[in-house]
């Protein structure tokens, strides 16, 4: 990776990563959408892209997506006993896991395209 683009993926990651804690555990948030599920899709996307930008930068990526799949249970754990105005929702453990598994699959595809 050159020098530019390594500053941009320094950058990016994390600030991914403080947007996916603030969204997690700011006391209350109301999600509105025009469809019901766009908890959940936020949910998607709060875990995919942060795991996916912070696993591009570190050598072992596996425990990068193996720490936001624990974080997935722990947060909505959090969520649940200890944050007023919040309640912990196994669906959104769902939902964030799929996040993190689709991030895993991109940076599985991403790998193979960098090496060829």
């Amino acid at each position: 990776m050159d020098g530019g683009r390594r500053r941009w993926w320094t950058g990016a990651a994390p600030a991914s990563v403080l947007v996916h804690l603030a969204a997690l555990y700011w006391p209350v948030v109301t999600v509105a959408g025009p469809v019901s599920w766009t908890d959940k899709v936020v949910h998607l996307v709060l875990f995919a892209v942060p795991t996916y930008l912070v696993a591009r930068l570190l050598a072992r990526p596996i425990w990068v997506v193996l720490g936001f799949a624990l974080h997935s249970v722990v947060s909505e754990l959090s969520q649940h006993y200890w944050l007023p105005g919040r309640s912990g929702d196994p669906w959104d453990v769902v939902a964030d896991v799929a996040g993190v598994v689709l991030a895993g699959l991109a940076l599985l595809v991403s790998g193979r395209s960098r090496r060829c």
